[in-house]
């Protein structure tokens, strides 16, 4: 069927209803405009990241306020990461409504849920639903917004182009602690933190609504190499029929490029995953920092990420190579995870020390995802340019499978983490408002009403405990939970120590698979590949019979 687009109706409410529906463009836009729907899609996607990562910055709070196990808020996190898997899977649906209408329907949906379904869930049952429902609607979006980037972006620049898109994850995690280090002290109320998020997310939702558009199939199902190619890419598309572009996109991308590609990705991030959801929990635990604090040493991972990321993506543009920067950031990230693994274990580990190795984790893992984002798009080129949704689908889907396989394994892990979220909050507090002696006197015979009697009335005198049930209630807790606090706070720093290690395993299997994908090792090879494609584009040009650009 023809792509040619209707005529608009003539009514001002219809044109409207026209223009918030049918946003395809059947003209490559000029580079104003470009640029336009390139920034509308990467602050999406912001936002996006923005919104799934709010809950990690307040997650004791959510914790306690839900009165939840830590692992019962671990599940949570894997179920939206499975519904998560098959909504990316659903997002083929985005070249039939439209990449665009996903997006803009979709920020609709995650701004409210974040502004009033999260913070006002009546049971962790309700907000479970509520946090599936966000991952689902994520999933989706996060497949659309890259094929939009990459329809935006000729292979001479998508390296920058796709560094910018992953801007989302990373600056929306700053996003996310900077809001959070600067906040919480002032609203303690976790709930404040999703209130914030979700109406920034409503605000984005607008400006797509207005603004974002995206290609027509025709033009999008072609590979652009450079903007000099657009006159030739116009003129084919009056010749290509949508229904012809994109058969047996699946079986195309079912290959060890893609699927072995996409999984190495994924597991190559498993200390990303956990720095997502868990830093917090982590810096608060082992290292005793307040939640304002741990997101505030969060903020240089993410700072450093985003600043690798961007310098990526021009240096490998300019080179025009992809694979040497994958090698390259992974063994940087490699050596800053082992050093982690090894501090976690030393006390005297200092807050300086801490930055430098988030500092040079970051870096690494920024450079080595940018340009794999990149060369991952034009290896899907390879196989298929129509098949950009459908080969980006499987990223999406094998990413969040992957992640739900690290969490359950992080669970199984570390215990320690669970036991320290669960009750060591309120026995060090209870401890703290003890004396020595009566904490001495407990310890030694937990069973003795006398130091109990002792220990009830400190607790009294205090302020701790409002009267005598709810001081007798935090001794029972106290001494039926200390020694299982007291043996986490010893064996979690091994069992963190020993996941570190894991997840430089998982690094180091990232490394072959960057030998099967598309690209060349060598700027001087890329070169002479751009060389031979404008000869092949002049004779193009030529037999079109269009002008240059």
């Amino acid at each position: 069927m023809s792509i040619v687009s209707r005529k608009p109706p003539n009514s001002t409410s219809q044109q409207w209803r026209f223009t918030l529906w049918n946003r395809r463009l059947n003209h490559y836009p000029d580079p104003p405009q470009r640029i336009v729907y390139l920034g509308v899609t990467v602050a999406a996607t912001i936002l996006l990241y923005y919104e799934l990562y709010v809950q990690g910055a307040v997650a004791p709070s959510i914790i306690a306020h839900f009165g939840m196990s830590f692992m019962s808020f671990v599940f949570i996190s894997v179920v939206g990461a499975l519904v998560g898997a098959f909504g990316s899977l659903a997002a083929g649906l985005a070249d039939r409504i439209g990449r665009a209408n996903i997006v803009v329907g979709g920020l609709f949906v995650t701004g409210l849920t974040v502004l009033v379904a999260l913070p006002h869930a009546a049971n962790s049952t309700v907000y479970m639903i509520s946090f599936a429902l966000l991952s689902l609607v994520e999933g989706m979006i996060l497949v659309a917004t890259p094929a939009l980037v990459r329809d935006f972006s000729p292979q001479l620049g998508r390296a920058s182009a796709m560094a910018s898109w992953t801007m989302g994850p990373v600056l929306g995690s700053l996003a996310t602690t900077a809001v959070s280090s600067n906040t919480l002290d002032s609203y303690p109320d976790w709930r404040v933190q999703f209130y914030i998020c979700g109406a920034v997310g409503l605000v984005v939702a607008v400006v797509a609504l207005l603004l974002l558009r995206e290609l027509s199939p025709p033009l999008r199902n072609q590979i652009m190499v450079s903007m000099n190619d657009r006159s030739i890419i116009e003129a084919r598309a009056k010749e290509v029929a949508e229904t012809t572009a994109g058969k047996s996109q699946w079986r195309q991308m079912l290959h060890l490029d893609i699927v072995g590609s996409s999984i190495a990705i994924s597991v190559f991030l498993a200390f990303y995953y956990i720095a997502v959801g868990f830093f917090i929990v982590y810096f608060t635990t082992v290292y005793g920092y307040s939640e304002s604090r741990a997101n505030s040493l969060a903020n240089w991972y993410w700072a450093f990420t985003a600043i690798s990321q961007l310098a990526t993506g021009f240096l490998s543009d300019r080179l025009r190579v992809r694979k040497p920067f994958m090698i390259v950031g992974a063994l940087i990230s490699m050596t800053g995870v082992a050093v982690f693994a090894t501090k976690t274990t030393d006390p005297t580990t200092s807050f300086g020390e801490l930055c430098a190795l988030m500092i040079i984790i970051s870096v690494g893992q920024g450079i080595t995802f940018s340009s794999w984002l990149a060369c991952f798009s034009e290896t899907v080129e390879r196989r298929n340019p129509a098949g950009t949704v459908t080969g980006l689908a499987v990223w999406g889907w094998t990413i969040r499978v992957v992640l739900c396989g690290v969490l359950v394994g992080f669970g199984i892990a570390l215990p320690a983490p669970a036991v320290l979220v669960d009750h060591g909050a309120q026995v060090t507090a209870t401890s703290k408002a003890l004396t020595r002696g009566t904490l001495a006197a407990l310890e030694e015979d937990p069973n003795s009403t006398a130091a109990e009697a002792v220990a009830v009335q400190e607790l009294i005198s205090k302020g701790f405990a409002d009267d005598e049930r709810q001081a007798v209630t935090d001794v029972e807790y106290l001494t039926k939970h200390r020694d299982e606090v007291a043996k986490a706070s010893t064996e979690g720093p091994e069992q963190w120590e020993r996941w570190w290690w894991i997840c430089l395993a998982l690094q180091v299997v990232f490394i072959p698979f960057v030998f099967v994908m598309a690209g060349r090792w060598r700027p001087s090879s890329a070169r002479r590949d751009a060389e031979r494609h404008d000869q092949l584009m002049a004779a193009e040009r030529a037999r079109l019979e269009v002008p240059q650009g």
